[in-house]
């Protein structure tokens, strides 16, 4: 045994399991403190107090400030989470549910419970949406979601005249509170409604749409 291990060992101490451990909990801490945060945001908007942020996740103000420095840099990594926990709630439901439309609303409504509508107006103008690693998440929402919608056209389950788009804006949309009316309030219906989407995309179609099915191109932001 060298020196130091003796020296570790005399104290009661390990040369091993110390660092894991320490790292496990940092990770927890910083997702407890997106967890509160993406809460906080999506009730207080971008000015919600860092303070109940961090007493909200249980952590200290210096454990919040020592994973994010400023503001920007919480709401970067909230929208960061979002985005990549949306992804693999994509991913997990092309895993895991045996019907394509079931695959397809089992995405649906966890991709809602993460509340993208009602964070992506408030925060907007506080990060950069082509930020890399945020621009990496996004692209792979839209193609895991892509791959839900064709399975599910595939399997007859819905209908034809419908496209990655048509999904995206629902899913915006239907997360988003209404003017003058608080996040909490409208929650409470957004189950209800996006089943009524749903059931929308289901074939056969009883009525044909006007216009033609919304595409990713159409909805990026033109330079």
């Amino acid at each position: 045994m060298s020196s130091a291990s003796a020296t570790i060992a005399a104290k009661g101490g390990t040369t091993t399991g110390a660092a894991p451990k320490a790292r496990a909990d940092a990770a927890r801490n910083r997702e407890r403190i997106l967890t509160a945060a993406r809460e906080a945001f999506v009730v207080h908007g971008a000015e919600a107090s860092l303070d109940d942020i961090a007493r909200s996740a249980g952590v200290g103000n210096a454990t919040l400030y020592r994973h994010f420095p400023d503001r920007d840099a919480l709401i970067h990594g909230v929208m960061h989470f979002v985005t990549e926990r949306i992804a693999n709630r994509a991913a997990l439901a092309l895993e895991q549910e045996d019907g394509p439309f079931e695959a397809l609303r089992s995405y649906a409504f966890g991709a809602a419970a993460e509340r993208i509508g009602a964070l992506c107006p408030m925060l907007s103008g506080r990060f950069d949406p082509s930020d890399p690693e945020c621009l990496e998440a996004r692209t792979r929402i839209e193609k895991l979601t892509k791959e839900l919608i064709r399975r599910a056209q595939h399997a007859g389950e819905v209908r034809d005249d419908i496209d990655v788009g048509d999904v995206m804006i629902a899913l915006s949309q239907l997360t988003r509170p209404l003017p003058g009316v608080g996040c909490q309030r409208i929650e409470r219906f957004v189950e209800r409604h996006l089943l009524l989407f749903l059931d929308g995309l289901r074939a056969p179609a009883p009525s044909e749409l006007p216009g033609h099915a919304a595409t990713l191109e159409e909805l990026r932001p033109k330079n």
